[in-house]
């Protein structure tokens, strides 16, 4: 049913400083960009991250940290979240290793109001080593 992650979408007050934020933040520019809709290819699989002007959410959504966590994986969670925490994003999970099996969580608020995860996962760089074409 569900195939893999399509794109997360994060809404801003101010599309165009969230826009110059996450392009700090991930070292990169937007691929697409149209009058409310910014987005950016992020990381191994190109996964689609959207930003949207806050204007287009639908009605009850939530103008405030909540609802799931997309946690994206990085390589190291400690160095990952001081950077966004200097970047200005705010803690909102310090980082958690769960059950020692070496899935480390974090999360910010960025300071638009949505909450980004990032998380050491070893699944993943499990996965990733799996479908590298052999050369």
């Amino acid at each position: 049913m569900l195939r893999g992650l399509s794109t997360a979408t994060y809404w801003a007050d101010d599309l165009e400083a969230a826009a110059a934020w996450y392009t700090q933040v991930l070292g990169i520019e937007p691929y697409f960009v149209r009058p409310g809709y910014t987005e950016f290819r992020v990381g191994d699989y190109q996964d689609e991250f959207g930003l949207v002007d806050r204007r287009y959410a639908p009605p009850g959504t939530a103008s405030g940290p909540s609802g799931a966590i997309v946690y994206w994986h990085v390589d190291d969670v400690p160095a990952t979240l001081t950077r966004l925490l200097s970047l200005g994003a705010k803690e909102h999970q310090p980082p958690t290793d769960h059950q020692g099996g070496g899935f480390v969580t974090a999360s910010v608020i960025d300071p638009f109001g949505n909450i980004l995860g990032i998380m050491y996962n070893p699944h993943y760089v499990e996965v990733l080593e799996a479908v590298k074409p052999t050369l």
